[in-house]
């Protein structure tokens, strides 16, 4: 497990922070289809705070994008690096995620972000903010639209709508199990929204969330609560 700290220099301000969203988001790279479904490896990351002592962990898990199987696991945690302010979420996870990525023994490629890519205000999630300071591949399926529209996708599985910020298309709302509340796919940075909607439904044959979340969630509380039970905080 690897210890994280603020990074000097870090945004400290909404205002600061936004503006280091709109420098970023011009480097999002949107004209790649990114990886074949069902080919290399996958990487799911997520987080889980104790607010009350300001500690955050991240967990990263690869897995087999053919089998699904676990390659490779790594864990960090850290201070919580901003406070909560919708919309500037990422500012509170990416010290703390990319320590854990940097803590991989193998190179994550796809890496999929339990939250938004494009799907975000200003066009610039989690998914999208650590595609630009890695250079992977990243998609966002999060669990909700946010403040977005969309039709209910058809009943069968691998159905999808549009999840629309006006006229605009964000991303889709994505079926992975018959009759199951969809999740809701955005792009990243260097993979297509058709790709990510696959990758998606390759990454969830039995349940409705990507084995990739309910892995790196599951790994990420744990890390959490063990590390609060032993110390209360990071040291």
């Amino acid at each position: 497990m690897t210890i994280v700290r603020i990074p000097a220099g870090w945004p400290a301000s909404e205002e600061e922070a936004r503006a280091a969203q709109d420098e970023l988001r011009g480097r999002v790279v949107l004209d790649e289809p990114g990886p074949p479904p069902g080919t290399g490896r996958v990487t799911g990351v997520d987080v889980a705070y104790d607010d009350e002592r300001g500690v955050v962990a991240a967990a990263a898990v690869v897995l087999d994008a053919a089998t699904l199987d676990v390659l490779a696991e790594a864990t960090a945690v850290g201070e919580v690096s901003f406070p909560y302010v919708p919309g500037l979420l990422a500012f509170r996870e990416v010290p703390t995620v990319l320590a854990a990525l940097d803590a991989l023994d193998r190179d994550p490629g796809l890496v999929v972000c339990d939250g938004y890519g494009l799907a975000h205000p200003r066009r610039f999630g989690l998914a999208s903010h650590l595609g630009v300071l890695t250079g992977l591949p990243t998609i966002g399926v999060a669990k909700n639209p946010f403040t977005f529209t969309y039709e209910e996708p058809d009943r069968p599985r691998g159905s999808t709508s549009p999840l629309l910020a006006g006229p605009d298309e964000v991303g889709r709302a994505v079926r992975t199990q018959a009759g199951v509340k969809p999740v809701f796919v955005s792009v990243g940075h260097r993979v297509g929204l058709d790709r990510a909607c696959a990758h998606t439904l390759a990454l969830a044959p039995r349940y409705r969330l990507p084995e990739s979340t309910r892995r790196a969630d599951a790994l990420c509380r744990r890390t959490l609560k063990e590390t609060v039970g032993r110390a209360g905080a990071p040291s």
